[in-house]
């Protein structure tokens, strides 16, 4: 008996007919078409090809131009008994579909919803055999894709040179690296593509957000085209000027294409203008040092007593995680009271000769099997921790709401749990003293959804190559508003110590977006507008995440 249950394990989400039967429409041009369902289910997207065809003045039977493939014998013979019911003769094959290779004949439409099955249960011969589907194609998939991105791959194969593809997928090929595979080869692959997005969640009782791929013919799309719905309703209201096109560069993400267009046009006007700049404009990001056991290399002031270890072999360090980094700095003040509440604030750093009780807590050390950490084994003694440069700035790269800058005027250094920024000496001064208070304006808190990702539990991560794309203001800007940003620091510090950052952003937008760029107050909303529906897209994924896993 095919459960509902059964259908989550093997990611077979039944498509609302609507949806199906707007692709079928799209896909099949002719009388003639032959159409194949990969993962056909019980034919929710052959049912509507067959309207389709015989709206257009097909032969009753269609017995030669209607396939299906689906793994599922039962769903198979459901698929047959509903195709028979429209007398109809279908053919569905019941098997793996990346076990299938294309016919000799290749279809003129592919349409269908793939399996979505997330990589930590996509596994074993499964995940074996789809990536190898993918790299047949000279797609290289990671070990982080979910079973769609293999799928729709291999799915375009099936397709002759002029033929159209129309996929239900999860919207996470806009926005997860993983997919850049995916969508470089899309735009490789076919003459034009479009997507169509939806604001709400069209699948019953799925929290998965969705888009529609619609790719047809063959190779040098330069861009994509977009088309923002509301709901299933709105693809009655799609005409030939409903699509706005986007050119990504590179492997760049297809984020922006989420954005209302009045939002994503101020956002590129601001950030491709001099008003704003990159991070990197600023100066280098990078990793804090990486321990191999923090537990055993950072040492509060109480372990350092009980070990006897001498202050020369300590480095100061803005203890593990980043909960204490909540203002605009991180100051000696705030890092000795870190310190006297029993913080980790200390590095275990001895010099080429450690002291006794520096090499007894090394032996300790050994007999507790820390040498054998990865990063410890590798390197040469295991007990000296490579050091980063000290940082003018400090970057939280894991978040729920926003990443935060800090200045670091404790002069601390760093773990792994945080990014260091090292300024250029030409914008140093200003930029330690104002640039963290800059970011909290609503182009950069948009910029972070933008260029970050979604990671587990809704959290928004930024990879060092992210971080340098974040958009900032640049010196200029700085420069010309840094009177006005002095004037409101006791402001915005207290609007950060009693957890309001609106009113913080409200400040700092006031003073760079309206004053000093000359944005409207609707425009300032309109970016506010589109960086609260990517945060509450990252936050709905991970709601689906807790659901489906």
């Amino acid at each position: 008996m095919d459960t509902p249950a059964l259908r989550k394990a093997r990611g077979a989400f039944f498509t609302p007919p609507a949806l199906a039967r707007f692709i079928a429409d799209w896909a099949i041009r002719t009388d003639t078409d032959t159409v194949l369902e990969p993962s056909c289910g019980d034919a929710a997207f052959l049912l509507p090809a067959i309207e389709r065809l015989r709206s257009l003045g097909a032969s009753p039977n269609l017995a030669d131009q209607l396939h299906g493939i689906e793994i599922h014998d039962a769903s198979a013979q459901a698929a047959l008994a509903q195709l028979s019911r429209h007398k109809v003769e279908g053919r569905v094959a019941v098997g793996d579909f990346f076990d299938q290779a294309p016919p000799a004949a290749k279809f003129d439409a592919v349409i269908g919803n793939p399996p979505y099955v997330r990589y930590q249960q996509f596994t074993g011969d499964a995940r074996a055999k789809s990536l190898q589907a993918a790299l047949a194609q000279g797609v290289r998939l990671t070990g982080l894709a979910s079973s769609w991105a293999a799928f729709t791959i291999h799915a375009s194969d099936f397709l002759n040179e002029g033929g159209r593809l129309g996929l239900v997928l999860p919207a996470e090929l806009l926005t997860v690296n993983y997919a850049a595979q995916v969508r470089r080869f899309l735009l490789s692959r076919f003459a034009k593509v479009r997507l169509v997005l939806f604001e709400e969640l069209v699948f019953p009782d799925v929290l998965e957000e969705v888009v529609l791929l619609l790719a047809e013919g063959t190779g040098g799309a330069p861009s994509f085209e977009v088309y923002q719905a509301r709901n299933i309703s709105d693809l009655e209201r799609i005409c030939a000027n409903s699509w706005i096109g986007y050119a990504p560069s590179g492997d760049q993400k297809w984020t922006p294409a989420l954005l209302p267009a009045a939002a994503l046009d101020i956002y590129a006007r601001l950030t491709e203008g001099s008003s704003f700049a990159t991070l990197l404009d600023w100066g280098e990001t990078y990793l804090g040092a990486v321990t191999g056991n923090n537990d055993f290399f950072s040492l509060s002031r109480s372990d350092i007593a009980r070990l006897k270890l001498k202050a020369s072999e300590l480095l100061a360090i803005s203890p593990p995680g980043s909960k204490h980094l909540r203002g605009l700095t991180f100051g000696q003040a705030a890092w000795e009271e870190l310190a006297k509440e029993g913080k980790r604030c200390f590095l275990f750093a001895p010099g080429a000769k450690p002291s006794a009780a520096a090499r007894a807590y090394i032996a300790h050390g050994e007999a507790t099997g820390v040498h054998h950490a990865y990063k410890c084994r590798v390197r040469s003694p295991w007990w000296r921790v490579p050091i980063v440069e000290r940082p003018d700035l400090l970057f939280t790269y894991m978040n729920h709401d926003r990443p935060r800058l800090i200045t670091n005027d404790a002069d601390a250094q760093l773990l792994n749990s945080l990014y260091g920024v090292k300024l250029k000496p030409t914008v140093r001064a200003i930029g330690r003293e104002l640039l963290p208070l800059a970011c909290l304006n609503s182009a950069t808190l948009l910029g972070a959804e933008v260029v970050g990702r979604a990671y587990g539990g809704g959290m928004l991560k930024h990879e060092p190559k992210e971080a340098d794309r974040l958009p900032v203001p640049s010196s200029a800007t700085l420069e010309a508003v840094a009177d006005d940003l002095r004037a409101i620091r006791p402001q915005i510090g207290r609007a950060l110590r009693s957890a309001k950052p609106q009113r913080a952003i409200d400040l700092v937008d006031t003073i760079i977006l309206e004053r000093h760029l000359g944005l409207s107050t609707a425009e300032v909303a309109g970016l506010r507008g589109a960086r609260d529906l990517l945060f509450q897209r990252r936050v709905t994924r991970s709601r689906s995440e807790r659901v489906t896993d």
